[in-house]
This record gives C-alpha cells, sequence and structure tokens, in this order.
C-alpha cells in the first residue's frame, strides 16, 4: 500500500448512535461512501459535564449516553468525552475537544496510519482538528455545513472559526452560500471547494400514493403537507403551524404530518403540541415521530407537498429526499436552500419572516 493513500479520521461531534439514531446521518452518509474508496475510521466526541445526568431528569434527550467505541457499517467509530459546560463557556469547547481527542488521535496515527483529520462544522470541530494537525502534523480538512453562520455572529467563537479555516489545508463547503460567508471572514476562495450533498435513489423514491396513505391511516382526498427534521426552533415547524387555520378554510380536509423529534438543538415538542391545541388542529396535525431513513419515503410519498419554514440551513439533504419522492418544496430563502429549489418546478422560496407569503406559497403548491 502506498505510503501516499489518504487514511482518513472523520471528525464530527454529529454523528448517529442508539441514543441519537437520526443526529448527523448526513454525515455518516457521505463519509461512508468516501469508505469505500479509502481506509476511514471516525472520532466521535461526546460532550461530557460531570452532573450532566441529573440534567436528564428535567430533559431527558439531553446528551443521550453512547457507546465509547463500536462498529457501524464494518467501521470503528470512537467516543472519546471532552469537558463541555451546558450554555457556558462555548469558546473553549474547540479546545476542550482537542486535549479530549489527542490520545485517540496518537493511537490512530500509530496503529491506523492517520494522515488526514477531516473535520465537519468549523467550530468546534473544525477548531479542535487544526489544533490536532498543529500537534500531529498532519493536514486537515473541514467541511462547512451551516452552523458557522450563526456561530460567528458571536465574537469569540467568530475568532476561532476563522482561526480554523486559515489553518486548515483544504475547506469544503455544502453550498456556495457558505463559500461566500467563509469569504466573508477572509479566508482565501482558491482554498474552498463546494462539494454539494447528494441523495440516495434506492432509499428515496416515490412510493404508491395510495398504499402510503392507507398505511399511515389518511384520506386518500385529502391534501396532505410533510416537514422532516429535528422539533427545534430553527426547523420553524410552528411558523408552519400558525399557517394552518387560514389553510383550512380553503381546504378543508388539510392534513399536516410532523416527522422528527428532539435535536442537539433541543426539543420543541411540547411548545408543538400546545401550539396544535392553541389553533384547533388536533384533527389537522398529525406527529409520527422520529422515522429511520429507509422509512421516510412512506411520509414522503403520501404527501403532496413538502414545506420547511427554517431559519437557517447550509445544505438541507432532506429537500433532495423530498424532490427524489416527487414533492414540490415550499422553503425560507435562507442558506443553501436556493441552491437546491433553483426553478418553480421544483418548489417556491418565500422571505424568511414574511407570514404572508409562506402560506400563499403553501397554498400555490398545495392541489385543488
Amino acid at each position: 500500500m502506498s505510503e501516499l493513500e489518504p487514511r482518513v479520521v472523520v471528525l464530527s461531534t454529529l454523528f448517529p448512535h442508539t441514543g441519537q439514531p437520526t443526529t448527523g446521518l448526513f454525515i455518516r452518509e457521505r463519509m461512508f461512501r468516501v469508505a469505500r474508496s479509502l481506509p476511514l475510521t471516525v472520532v466521535a466526541p461526546t460532550p461530557w459535564f460531570p452532573y450532566q445526568a441529573l440534567l436528564r431528569r428535567w430533559k431527558p434527550h439531553f446528551r443521550p449516553a453512547a457507546p465509547a467505541v463500536e462498529m457501524q457499517e464494518g467501521i470503528e467509530v470512537r467516543r472519546p468525552r471532552f469537558l463541555s459546560v451546558p450554555g457556558a463557556f462555548k469558546w473553549l469547547d474547540g479546545w476542550s475537544m482537542a486535549v479530549a481527542c489527542l490520545p485517540t488521535l496518537l493511537r490512530l496515527k500509530r496503529d491506523f496510519g492517520c494522515n488526514v483529520i477531516d473535520a465537519h462544522f468549523a467550530y468546534p470541530e473544525g477548531y479542535a482538528a487544526t489544533l490536532l494537525g498543529r500537534w500531529l502534523r498532519i493536514p486537515v480538512s473541514i467541511t462547512m455545513r451551516g452552523t458557522e453562520v450563526p456561530l460567528a455572529r458571536d465574537p469569540s467563537r467568530r475568532r476561532r472559526i476563522i482561526k480554523a479555516l486559515q489553518h486548515a489545508t483544504r475547506i469544503f463547503a455544502v453550498s456556495d452560500s457558505l463559500k461566500r460567508h467563509a469569504v466573508s471572514l477572509g479566508v482565501a476562495a482558491d482554498k474552498i471547494v463546494v462539494v454539494g450533498n447528494g441523495v440516495d435513489t434506492i432509499k428515496f423514491h416515490r412510493l404508491d400514493r395510495r398504499a402510503a396513505r392507507e398505511r399511515l391511516g389518511l384520506p386518500l382526498d385529502a391534501p396532505v403537507l410533510v416537514s422532516v427534521g429535528a422539533l427545534v426552533e430553527r426547523k420553524g415547524f410552528h411558523r408552519v403551524l400558525e399557517c394552518l387555520p387560514a389553510l383550512r378554510r380553503r381546504f378543508p380536509g388539510l392534513r399536516y404530518l410532523v416527522v422528527g423529534g428532539a435535536g442537539p438543538e433541543g426539543d420543541w415538542s411540547a411548545q408543538l403540541s400546545r401550539s396544535v391545541v392553541e389553533l384547533g388542529l388536533q384533527d389537522c396535525a398529525v406527529f409520527l415521530g422520529t422515522l429511520p431513513p429507509e422509512e421516510l419515503n412512506v411520509p414522503l410519498s403520501a404527501a403532496d407537498v413538502f414545506v420547511l419554514a427554517t431559519r437557517n440551513e447550509g445544505w438541507a439533504n432532506v429537500f433532495l429526499e423530498a424532490m427524489a419522492c416527487g414533492l414540490p418544496v415550499v422553503t425560507t430563502d435562507v442558506g443553501g436552500n436556493a441552491e437546491i429549489v433553483t426553478n418553480p418546478n421544483l418548489g417556491i422560496l418565500v422571505p424568511f419572516g414574511d407570514t404572508d407569503r409562506l402560506p400563499q406559497a403553501i397554498g400555490i403548491a398545495t392541489p385543488s
């Protein structure tokens, strides 16, 4: 085997495990495809705080326990713990992660021969990776996936994001909008390569509409909307719910399918359930919970329109998955969304926060 062959360590805090089976699937899908061509192992640092077990009594989904080492599809995943205080001292997370991962990376350099660190997200992972790369004399690539935009509004994290991007050997951005963001931070444009995410059309394709609706207990003649994602404020499920009372006057049998559960950013399940009651949508909104990727094409095939009123996205794979199942997409014109919904045949973009345009767009996309 050539000594120059890349032997890759993927570094990301977002990687699926039994406690969070759908978290970071977009990273696993991409990098496990890379693993078909290159030797690869995964280091998925886990945030830890001495009293976090007590916090789970009030927030059951907070930092669910994960195995320290496991095999996924024949690839080793290691999860060293790093000190991370909930909601505080976030500017320390990158340094803490690097220190915690150093023993693991030293072993991987010795036993696996790793010669590339591939970090996903510029902070804290990218910052930690550049420290590790400097300590171990290993080149580092960073994939920007969208969190870099809101995190850069915090001065302390902005400085560390810039430092990480400047010290990385190569930067990948999942959308051109993220490349432009990196350039606005002072990063050289020729250092950045845009590589959009793809979609697995074996998993995501349109099923028989009648069969999909019968499986979900939906009326065959009702207009059906669907949203998929973590139930967090950023994704905007509540913004869609607020549109439904007016839409139901035009589409009396309307149904709204909500697919998802708690995510790393939090859990808005209780707030969304209250909104359903307050808006009188008990016979309209259907919460399906979290579904594995191989089952997502059922609600996508049962629906007429995919809608996501999101506040920020780098590159939302779920749009491609919905399109692969034959759905038009109604979403906000933020991040890389305009690079996916590129023409009216694919869907409609609306300005974020425009409470008039969102229901109008949904109404236009929904068949009468």
